[in-house]
């Protein structure tokens, strides 16, 4: 085999028309080798002759697109000191770009025989167990696409998971069902249009591994949050099952969604691998270079964890950021995505110990002239010490609203002292946002998403149900802030279920009314139920698909006019904040509270605890919210009535200087409203309990 120097850069496996360049770091290397296994998995081996910078690296002619490929390190082998390589593991390419094959759980992809000491390296080959890297392909006609850049401030994002969304999708061809190209059938992104998204935010599809444990029980990762390659789209989710193909059958879907004007958002996991802790398997980072990559005790035996997962990556070291700068630039580059979601991302920001914002991670993030152009957002938590940080992430970052959840889900099932809040919360949460450059759109409101209950069981369950994962019901939270309205789970009481009907279109109602951005789960808008689970992270069944053949139609059309009108009136997703004063050239607030008498809030409302109801006047007029073309916006001008109380209310309209006359176009008792009369001011207008009421200005 020939073999010539090549170069260090870029770092992984990089096709150049007559033969592939391989790049690897390790600090602690002593001698790499690139293994290339045939049709028939005959492993040849070369060691990469050049080392510059610690890459060591060597091109190799002939080496052509589709080759299956992995490495072994010969380095030290020293636990206590953070070092664990052993070249009779076979580790994948931390830069590949497509993997092929399964991980098969045998004990040789382990450092340590099962019934010996795990600080005693074990030599037993773990090659017949790994998947193999794949020489990608890196030509793909993109034929003129163009990514929407849809503004923040009108994007509605649906969260989904690319199998649970088509699987039992009917108009899809079976063969493409579960998959990437599933997704791109015309039925599926027909169905995001009509339902009015502008972006949907993918669950992880890096590749990833289905825990030991898990397959042990009969169960799966089917969330995805078990990375181990940052660059290889999953290949369980391609239809075509060709080495690589992974890649072009992505590409295809994000083609097919921009032509759509939908926009990919992917939720990455950057800040933990699938190998685990000092126990886990050998499979990639842990083999090249342990001591560097992973955050590491002050016994280097064992692994720092912000993330319940046995380890954190290292972000004080250069080649850790290089890693994920690399790999965030290719899917925007070389896949066309139009942003992510960082999971656990206050993981990303402990470079010691403390959760810094100012981190190496965020600062090269800003400074990137491609990464800091895209959307970007965090989940502002992770598992360690002081590890909740709502609100706390730097100007150009928009985050996944915690405490907009806990409070709408307090607001609308009673909960006392939340009305001052729930306002902070309808506003854009200017508390949490106002005060650093940034704007609503900084605020990704939600009620419901993957971890947790769907909003059908939100309001179905007070308890979680999680027996089906096999850990005693131990799993998952126990703060779900739910509601059953009455019976636990399943009902055939029409008192009930009414009144959860009713609860799920408040819920709606109130995120497409608020300020900032929505997030929807999909399935939500159409009943979609995970009889009680509240963690199905491990349950790749009808307990996580979306059964497209028992959908709630009702809640289906009321989700979907509801979002139309948030689409139709700026006034619902202003750019700036509101600042509760006169607009010029009017007499009346930008924004204004008020209560059941019509008169505007007092601090005594504010503080009452038990106060559960709200009206809130949104004035149209000119407000501060200029279009692309910088020319004022104008809208129409709402009055908002929210009774969370268990009775019936009279909210009195507010007086003349507010509005002459009213009409009302939905009340979540009723549903959408077409042929109301127009009320005066000061009349007084019947509220169910536990209704949202939504009127327009007339004059």
């Amino acid at each position: 085999m020939k073999v010539w120097p090549g170069n260090a850069y870029p770092l992984g496996a990089t096709y150049g028309g007559s033969g592939t360049n391989f790049s690897l770091f390790s600090g602690v290397a002593e001698r790499v080798e690139l293994c290339l296994f045939d049709e028939l998995d005959r492993e040849t081996r070369a060691d990469l002759p050049e080392v510059i910078g610690h890459c060591w690296h060597g091109y190799f002619p002939g080496v052509e697109p589709g080759q299956r490929y992995g490495f072994r390190v010969h380095g030290p082998w020293a636990p206590g000191q953070g070092h664990r390589c052993n070249p009779a593991k076979l580790l994948l390419d931390p830069y590949a770009k497509g993997i092929d094959g399964d991980i098969r759980w045998d004990e040789a992809v382990f450092p340590y025989r099962f019934n010996g000491d795990p600080d005693v390296r074990d030599d037993g080959d773990s090659a017949p167990f790994m998947p193999r890297c794949i020489v990608q392909q890196p030509f793909f006609d993109w034929a003129g696409d163009r990514q929407p850049q849809r503004p923040w401030h009108e994007t509605f994002i649906y969260e989904l998971h690319v199998k649970g969304f088509t699987t039992q999708h009917p108009e899809i061809p079976p063969e493409l069902r579960g998959t990437y190209a599933g997704l791109a059938h015309p039925a599926a992104i027909e169905y995001l249009k009509q339902l009015g998204v502008t972006a949907v935010e993918l669950m992880p599809v890096h590749y990833f591994l289905h825990d030991k444990h898990l397959v042990d029980r009969g169960l799966s990762n089917y969330w995805g949050y078990n990375t181990i390659s940052y660059f290889a789209p999953h290949g369980d989710y391609a239809a075509d099952k060709r080495p690589g193909a992974a890649s072009a059958e992505f590409k295809q879907m994000v083609k097919a969604m921009h032509q759509a004007g939908i926009e990919i958002i992917l939720d990455v996991v950057y800040n933990h691998t699938a190998e685990g802790n000092h126990l886990g398997p050998v499979l990639c980072l842990k083999g090249i270079d342990n001591g560097y990559y992973y955050q590491l005790m002050e016994d280097r035996r064992y692994y720092r964890d912000y993330t319940g997962t046995g380890n954190c990556l290292n972000m004080r070291q250069p080649h850790v950021l290089q890693l994920i700068m690399d790999s965030l630039r290719y899917w925007v580059l070389e896949m066309h995505v139009d942003g992510f979601r960082f999971d656990l991302a206050a993981a990303l920001a402990r470079e010691l110990h403390e959760v810094q914002m100012l981190s190496a991670f965020f600062d090269i993030i800003h400074q990137d002239p491609v990464i800091s152009q895209i959307k970007l957002i965090a989940e502002p938590w992770d598992l360690g010490e002081s590890g909740y940080h709502v609100g706390n992430f730097p100007a150009g970052w928009s985050e996944w609203n915690g405490k907009y959840r806990d409070c709408l889900r307090n607001f609308w099932r009673g909960q006392e002292e939340t009305l001052g809040e729930f306002a902070h919360r309808f506003a854009g949460s200017p508390d949490l946002y106002a005060g650093n450059s940034r704007h609503p759109f900084a605020s990704i409101n939600f009620v419901t998403a993957h971890d947790g209950f769907t909003l059908r069981d939100l309001v179905s369950y007070n308890e979680k149900h999680n027996l089906a994962n096999a850990e005693d019901n131990r799993d998952g939270t126990d703060d779900n802030r739910s509601w059953n309205c009455g019976a636990e789970g399943p009902t055939d009481d029409p008192e009930i279920l009414a009144l959860r009907a009713r609860q799920q279109r408040n819920f709606l109602a109130t995120l497409m009314l608020s300020q900032g951005v929505p997030m929807l789960l999909a399935g939500d808008e159409l009943g979609r139920t995970q009889q009680g689970n509240n963690n199905a992270y491990c349950q790749d069944n009808e307990i996580s698909w979306i059964d497209w053949a028992h959908v709630d139609k009702d809640l289906q059309e009321f989700a979907e006019r509801l979002i139309d009108f948030r689409h139709a009136h700026p006034v619902f997703r202003r750019r700036r904040w509101f600042q509760g004063q006169v607009i010029h050239g009017t007499d009346r607030d930008d924004i204004a509270w008020f209560n059941h008498t019509g008169d505007q809030a007092s601090e005594e409302l504010w503080r009452a605890g038990c106060a559960k109801s709200l009206g809130i006047f949104i004035n149209g007029d000119n407000f501060p919210n200029p279009n692309a073309r910088g020319e004022p916006v104008s809208d129409d001008s709402f009055y908002l009535i929210f009774n969370a109380h268990f009775e019936a209310m009279d909210f009195i309209l507010p007086a003349d200087r507010w509005g002459l006359r009213w009409l009302k176009l939905l009340d979540t008792a009723q549903g959408w409203v077409d042929d109301a009369s127009p009320l005066k001011a000061g009349a007084a207008l019947a509220v169910a309990a536990r209704s949202t009421v939504v009127l327009q200005r007339q004059a």
